[in-house]
């Protein structure tokens, strides 16, 4: 019987087997270009003489989307994509609510809109405000698509009165928030050290209520993506390039730093970009609900998102509560979670796209869940592994998620 080292000598003297022989630099390229050239071909072939089966649509297949609805005095202007796969000819327009009537429209710049092309359809119509009403387009095939306005409410046009009301609307509800959440940080230093476990878990319940908040609304409004744009495919791409992207610029900035003398600093700034990015997609609904007039009360929305932010500044000085940080440092961090909810609010009210909305919204998901795990890591390092099921870490993210969930309740748009 052999023994194990008889049979490693044995299979240490049998023969290597020989790597392939590099190819030739001219097979290199036919192998390259060939099924490239090939796929050409092939598609040519289809698209000049056809596969040969009759798959020609046994009914018209159309499809128009509505991308925002404009309502200024005495007419309606709808801004519409052709999401389907032929050319429509919008040929009747329809204006009412119980009883639609048909009326006269021009549409800019063809009534025929190409494969994934846009048009603006001008209603000269005397709505009235408060009143709901419903939009009907009939195509040259008889095909109806429809868009209701439950309250009418004119839309503001672009001005420097407009941009100051809602620049103050972002300000009072993004901005001043999360200041005063910053501003407990002298507060949160004299807690006990024992705290600062809480603290940094109160962080991740906060934020993971954010990012889950974040998904649910990028998922309702893929309702209203057009099918071409692929909702859920949006939300894909968002999460990913910023979950990734935040990775790769984290793991630049720590190269370049010395030992670990960034690590909280850059992490309460990572906290600030994520929670920047959401603030931008809350802004943007925010700004289309009042200008749409579908916000139920104004001081309400106000309050409520007050409360609701002010949890952010707590969660992004969280990881600093142990370390000295120059007071520009904090003014920078609200500037960066606070201030995109005016451009939101403002691009909410004159330009709302849902499929914008959409990809903000799943970006501000992924950078969330980026710090997250930030977080979890950064308390695992400092702290230990055994640090994450103690009493003040458990409590902490628990009541991160409650405190979210009960001030979200005084949000109403």
């Amino acid at each position: 019987m052999r023994t194990d080292i008889e049979e490693g000598m044995v299979e240490s003297s049998a023969p290597a087997e020989k790597a392939p022989a590099a190819p030739r630099r001219a097979v290199v390229i036919a192998s390259a270009l060939l099924p490239v050239l090939m796929l050409a071909g092939m598609v040519f072939l289809l698209l000049r003489l056809g596969p040969g089966l009759n798959l020609g649509a046994p009914a018209p297949v159309e499809q128009v989307d509505f991308e925002r609805v404009e309502l200024h005095p005495g007419r309606i202007r709808a801004h519409v994509i052709n999401s389907g796969p032929e050319a429509v000819t919008i040929a009747q327009v329809q204006v009412g609510w119980t009883n639609r009537a048909s009326w006269e429209f021009s549409v800019h710049p063809s009534a025929t809109v190409p494969r994934l092309g846009r048009a603006v359809v001008e209603i000269p119509y005397p709505w009235v405000a408060g009143e709901p009403y419903e939009i009907v387009l009939i195509t040259e095939k008889n095909l109806i698509f429809t868009h209701d306005i439950e309250v009418a409410a004119e839309t503001p046009v672009a001005g420097g009165a407009m941009l100051a009301t809602f620049a103050m609307l972002g300000l009072y509800v993004g901005v001043i928030p999360v200041f005063l959440g910053i501003a407990w940080l002298p507060f949160l230093r004299s807690l006990p050290a024992r705290w600062y476990t809480f603290i940094l878990s109160l962080t991740v319940g906060l934020l993971v209520f954010l990012g889950v908040d974040a998904l649910h609304e990028a998922m309702e409004n893929t309702a209203h993506v057009p099918g071409p744009f692929q909702g859920t495919a949006l939300i894909l791409i968002g999460v990913s390039l910023s979950l990734l992207g935040l990775y790769a610029v984290a793991a630049g900035m720590k190269s370049r730093s010395r030992g670990d003398s960034g690590g909280p600093l850059l992490l309460a700034y990572s906290i600030a970009f994520g929670i920047g990015v959401h603030n931008l997609g809350e802004g943007l609904a925010i700004g289309s609900a009042y200008a749409l007039g579908a916000v139920s009360v104004g001081a309400l929305l106000i309050l409520g998102f007050t409360l609701h932010n002010l949890t952010e500044g707590v969660a992004i000085v969280a990881p600093v509560v142990q370390k000295r940080t120059h007071w520009s440092h904090l003014v920078w961090m609200g500037a960066i979670a606070g201030g995109p909810t005016i451009a939101g609010t403002i691009l909410g009210a004159t330009a709302y796209s849902p499929t914008w909305a959409v990809l903000f919204l799943a970006i501000g998901a992924g950078a969330v869940f980026q710090v997250v795990i930030e977080i979890t890591r950064y308390q695992v390092k400092s702290q230990g592994g055994a640090s994450l099921a103690g009493a003040y870490s458990i409590a902490g993210f628990f009541a991160g998620l409650a405190i979210m969930y009960v001030t979200g309740l005084f949000v109403s748009v």
